[in-house]
This record gives C-alpha cells, sequence and structure tokens, in this order.
C-alpha cells in the first residue's frame, strides 16, 4: 500500500529533498506541495493526503494555525518539522496540543546526504505516522477540579492561547507483528503504596502526559518518573511546561536528585535515567546515551532500575507509542511483583508500546487515557 504525502513548506530546497527522499523510498508518494500554511489547509482539503510534513515558521499562516484548520476540517497525520532550539521545542509542543502526532528535527544537512540515517528515520516516521488517523477534534484537558481547603495548590500559569488536547484516533497504529485481540483483566488492582510510579512513552506521549499528570493533586502520595522519547534540547522544555500546568511539581532530572512524593522527574533527552536505593533514598543516575540502544533516553532502562532497586514496590504504567521499548522493563518489573497498568489501544495515537506490554501478558489493567489519572489518585495509596 503506498502512503500519500502533502509536503508544507516555504523553502524550495527542501520541499525538492524531501520529495526526493520519500519517493525514493517506493512506499511514498508525494501528492502535492504548498508554500504556506494557508496553500497547506486547501491542498489537505483537496487531495486528502494519508500524512502532511508541516515546517511550523511560514508566510501568510503558520504551522500550528494550519494544523488546527487542518483538525477542524479533515483531521489528519501531520508529522512536524522543528529546529533543535528551546524555541523550537515550545513551539512543537503547542503543534502536538493543536493535533499533530509526531515532529522531527529539521536539519537540512542531513537530509540532503543521501546516506543520511535521517534519510531512514524519515521513511519510516512517515509510514509510522500514516497508521495513526485523528479523528474528530481533540477536546480540551477539563479543569483540575479545585484542591481541598487543606492542600497547598500550585496555581498553573498557562500561556496566553494555550490549549491542552490529545488526538483522538479512530485507527490507532499498531505494530504488525500481530493481529490478535489484547485480552483486558478482569479486575483493578487494589490500591496500595508504591516506591515510584513510572510512566514510559513516546509518539502521542506529550500531550498523553499532560493529560494525565494535570488530573494528580499536589499531595499525590509517590515520586513519579517519566521517560518520553524527546532529543536532548526538547526535554527541558516539555518538563517546564508541565510544571505550569500541574499541581505535582514537574522538572528535568539530574544526576542525584532524590525522589519525593509530589515531584516528577522527567528523564533528560540524549541521555539514559536510571533509579537507585541509596541508605533508603530513591535517588537518580544519569548515565550518557549508548549508541548501542535506539532509545535515548530508554523505558527498559529505567524501569530495568527499578525492579532491581524497588521489586514488588513499583507502579509501571506504559502509555502511547511507536515500538517495544517498555515490554522487557516492564516484564522485569512484573517478576519483582510489581504491577503494570498499559494504555488501551482505542485511545492510544499510536499502539504499539502499550500493545506490547498487553500482549505479553503484563498488564495489570488496560485503561482508557481519560481515565487514568483518576486512576492513579484511586489506586495509589
Amino acid at each position: 500500500m503506498t502512503v500519500s504525502v502533502l509536503v508544507v513548506d516555504d523553502s524550495g530546497f527542501f520541499r525538492k529533498r524531501l520529495t526526493e527522499i520519500l519517493t525514493a523510498s517506493g512506499q511514498i508518494k508525494v501528492v502535492g506541495a504548498a508554500t504556506n500554511g494557508r496553500e497547506g489547509v486547501e491542498l489537505a482539503e483537496k487531495l486528502r493526503p494519508d500524512v502532511i510534513t508541516m515546517d511550523y515558521e511560514m508566510p501568510v499562516m503558520d504551522g500550528i494555525s494550519a494544523v488546527r484548520e487542518i483538525m477542524r476540517k479533515h483531521p489528519t497525520p501531520v508529522l512536524m518539522f522543528s529546529s533543535l532550539t528551546y524555541e523550537g521545542a515550545r513551539v512543537t509542543l503547542d503543534a502536538l496540543e493543536a493535533g499533530a502526532v509526531d515532529f522531527l528535527p529539521k536539519n537540512f544537512e542531513e537530509i540532503a546526504r543521501d546516506t543520511s540515517q535521517l534519510q531512514k528515520i524519515l521513511i519510516q516516521r512517515i509510514l509510522d505516522v500514516a497508521g495513526s488517523r485523528p479523528g474528530a477534534r481533540s477536546a480540551p484537558v477539563a479543569p483540575r477540579p479545585a484542591a481541598p481547603a487543606t492542600e497547598p495548590r500550585r496555581e498553573p500559569v498557562e500561556r496566553a492561547g494555550s490549549r491542552l488536547h490529545r488526538p483522538v484516533t479512530t485507527e490507532p497504529r499498531k505494530d504488525p507483528a500481530t493481529s490478535e485481540p489484547v485480552r483486558k483483566p478482569a479486575r483493578k488492582t487494589a490500591a496500595r503504596h508504591y516506591s515510584v510510579v513510572a510512566i514510559g512513552t513516546s509518539t502521542g506521549g506529550p500531550v498523553a502526559l499532560q493529560k494525565v499528570l494535570t488530573a494528580l493533586p499536589a499531595s499525590f502520595p509517590a515520586p513519579i518518573v517519566l521517560v518520553q522519547h524527546m532529543p536532548a534540547s526538547f526535554t527541558p522544555a516539555f518538563a517546564e511546561r508541565l510544571n505550569k500546568l500541574c499541581r505535582i511539581e514537574v522538572r528535568q532530572a539530574e544526576d542525584g536528585d532524590v525522589l519525593r512524593p509530589g515531584l516528577a522527574l522527567l528523564a533528560p533527552g540524549g541521555k539514559q535515567m536510571m533509579i537507585e536505593s541509596r541508605g533508603g533514598q530513591a535517588k537518580v543516575r544519569i548515565l550518557p546515551g549508548d549508541d548501542r540502544l535506539n532509545y535515548k533516553p530508554c523505558v527498559d532502562v529505567t524501569f530495568g532500575s527499578l525492579a532491581r532497586s524497588f521489586p514488588g514496590k513499583t507502579l509501571g504504567l506504559i502509555l502511547t507509542g511507536m515500538g517495544s521499548d517498555g515490554k522487557e522493563g516492564c516484564r522485569m518489573m512484573k517478576q519483582s511483583g510489581s504491577v503494570i497498568w498499559s494504555q488501551d489501544e482505542k485511545s492510544s495515537v499510536i499502539y504499539g508500546m502499550p500493545m506490547a506490554v498487553a500482549k505479553a501478558g503484563l498488564s495489570d489493567e488496560i485503561l482508557a487515557l481519560e481515565d487514568i489519572g483518576a486512576r492513579l489518585v484511586e489506586g495509589v495509596s
């Protein structure tokens, strides 16, 4: 099956090279090209492509506004291109909130070389994103309930015009390994104390994490560690964004950080995060990224360290994402007596990581994204 793509970018050079790279794959057909966001919206309506690639800084209409228009008129998977800067990260996160499925760094030098690894990544990412069909425009996250009078409240500081919502997919992308249905566990796990709650995710994760974490009170009783596949230049901006939106504190993890209730630590991009037990405390250890691993940070690395350091005392949660990162880490946690939850297929942008965990029989609960926050409040004591 050939995937049709609409390229939206104001750079003629970028449009030409991107078209050459995608066409050379034999699996992708570029059906149109637009020079600005307004033209992109019009061509998206006319051509109905499987995937749209979108620059964010363009004349007439910027990429984020174009994504919002496309999601309103005819929801289509959008892959954003972004610069590897703090501002690029901020704009990309805005685009994901608007409904874009995923993003890639916009590196002209690598795209221009036929042997570039980015070419392989780009082609595969297009094929992956093609399987994620956004449905009707996502609803904003509901306002957070008022905190009890006895609970200290961190007031959110939201940027003007910021909207928080997730893409709703009608046919989430599945890993091709198997088409067998996932059997849901029959009952909820009992509420209990956990030394750590660990959440791993990839494609669709930024918006999913926002949805989950904004539902938690400042008094949430367990420390949280977050592993999101994301470049090193993006994770600081993402942690800052989450911290502004949530009642719990969220920040990028640093080596030596001590975990505590009400604090969520995000693994830094380009590195690996392990959790160790030192003197009865849970502490973060940040290691250089290992080129032998596909993901930096890697969910398996963090979850595996938790299985060793806190056997039977951790709750692992796998959210939307392509691939199977997290499956082996969840297996180690499960074997140590810990509890595993995973996101369901219907609410996943791409049903890869949670499917791998569920099909391996590791999920104690399979939950819709909109239910996960409340379930954490209910199930973690």
